[in-house]
């Protein structure tokens, strides 16, 4: 089968992309308005970029029903600054009830009973339950599309503190069968880390 995307409704590529680029990582994304309200929602196209200077990139979409532009995005232009914090098993439930689009004056963080946790370095929170999270500022946004539903953009930040959670550490190394990472398929689906294979990469000969 052979697909254009230029010939099919963008709801129809979004669903190719999102069943095919998988498992994806969550960032559960913390931020705060110009006027000091919270605001937390999921992201799972997100990544690392580099990790000299520590820099992570993820995409809020525009709303698919009207193109508008998403409270997470408008924050970070607004402050450049937001926590990156990583979906633990143990709060999930509650992270899939941020992914709703509230209004703008809604706190998902009373929505969902998740906490706040005091940033050190910046002023959006963390959420307290994650094992582990990021405090960045923004490096750039980058545009992508015409500005209609489905376009979207590219947030790319520098993570400028580190929050670990000392049961997950062990001499420089994240214990993932303590963070027990979620990952985003298609749909309702996620996935855990229960099934992994170790494949060793040949060293380059000299």
């Amino acid at each position: 089968m052979i697909l254009d995307p230029n010939e099919i409704p963008f709801q129809e590529t979004h669903k190719l992309m999102i069943g095919s680029i998988v498992p994806r990582p969550i960032a559960f994304v913390s931020t705060q308005s110009k006027d000091g309200k919270n605001n937390v929602a999921p992201f799972s196209y997100f990544n690392g970029v580099c990790s000299k200077p520590p820099t992570i990139m993820f995409a809020p979409a525009r709303r698919g029903w009207d193109g508008e532009e998403k409270d997470t995005l408008i924050n970070i232009r607004d402050t450049e600054e937001f926590v990156v914090n990583i979906v633990s098993e143990s709060f999930a439930e509650k992270m899939v009830m941020c992914a709703t689009d509230f209004d703008s004056d809604v706190d998902e963080f009373e929505i969902s009973g998740l906490n706040t946790a005091d940033s050190q370095k910046i002023k959006p929170p963390r959420v307290e339950e994650a094992k582990i999270s990021f405090e960045c500022k923004l490096n750039q946004i980058v545009e992508i599309g015409d500005g209609s539903a489905g376009s979207g953009f590219v947030v790319i930040g520098t993570i400028v503190l580190f929050h670990i959670d000392d049961d997950i550490y062990d001499n420089g190394r994240i214990l993932l069968n303590q963070l027990k990472p979620l990952g985003r398929l298609a749909g309702n689906w996620y996935t855990r880390l229960t099934d992994t294979l170790k494949i060793v990469r040949k060293v380059k000969p000299d």
